[in-house]
């Protein structure tokens, strides 16, 4: 008898890594057809260029911040993939997960696919067109949560816009993007996409770093105060960018900080998945 039960625990076991296997196989195909449609959704803007001129209505701090991380003729960004790690947490008070991710954007418009794996989950985060989703799966298997509608959709491009800084001609003034003064350290940035409209503020110091974002996000359905954090600046092909992120959701009961990522790889205008 004890033979027979143990037999049946190895068959469901192994059942259960086919399962999985099969399940990865098939999020990781999807990921590969997700980034392939990310990247045909956006047109190459690379033949445009950087001029200090273009900084001339601009708010001081947002000049000192081109002037920092961007060279005189720097090539506008059209397409750009980056790998991290770090750590992530759900809910106040839990532990912190470790996490590795990917992630892929387009700038002509504002468009990315995350995708993320914490120990027994998988996570996926569009934004394509207008429209945002966010999937979670356990075990590569199970889904777990499929958000969407307009307060994702407005979410996502909070956060294409709060991750600009990764790709600093994304925020040079366009047509759907436009800066407002503030003060000698910080100003509005308003962003565009269809029929969606965002705003945040920046934050920057003295050398022209990006140090925070603040903007108000929906949360459960609520508007709640959300925040970005910049640290670790390193040059990548000329540009100067963050290297280390955190955000926070800013609530009444205090700051929860849930990402704490760390880019190891960043590259541009390489249209393909890693």
């Amino acid at each position: 008898m004890l033979n027979k039960i143990i037999i049946v625990f190895a068959l469901l076991a192994i059942l259960l890594m086919v399962a999985m296997f099969v399940g990865e196989m098939a999020t990781e195909s999807q990921l590969k057809k997700d980034v392939k449609t990310l990247f045909s959704l956006s047109q190459n803007i690379s033949n445009k260029t950087y001029s200090s001129e273009q900084l001339e209505q601009l708010p001081e701090p947002v000049r000192r911040y081109f002037r920092y991380s961007l060279q005189e003729n720097q090539s506008y960004i059209s397409y750009v993939r980056l790998i991290h790690d770090g750590k992530f947490r759900i809910k106040p008070g839990q532990k912190w997960m470790t996490i590795k991710g990917e992630e892929y954007f387009t700038t002509e418009r504002p468009n990315f696919v995350w995708f993320g794996k914490v120990p027994m989950f998988s996570a996926k985060d569009i934004y394509f067109n207008g429209e945002g989703n966010l999937k979670v799966k356990l075990l590569s298997l199970i889904k777990v949560v499929d958000a969407k509608g307009e307060e994702i959709n407005q979410g996502e491009l909070l956060r294409w816009l709060g991750e600009a800084p990764w790709f600093p001609t994304a925020l040079l003034p366009s047509e759907n993007l436009r800066w407002e003064e503030v003060d000698e350290n910080s100003a509005r940035v308003i962003l565009k996409d269809g029929n969606i409209s965002v705003e945040g503020t920046f934050y920057f110091n003295q050398e022209g770093q990006i140090i925070q974002f603040k903007a108000k996000r929906f949360k459960d359905g609520v508007l709640e105060n959300w925040s970005g954090f910049y640290h670790d600046y390193g040059e990548v092909e000329g540009m100067k960018v963050p290297m280390h992120v955190e955000v926070v959701w800013n609530l009444e009961t205090g700051d929860f900080k849930y990402v704490d990522f760390t880019v190891k790889k960043i590259e541009y205008d390489v249209p393909i998945k890693f």
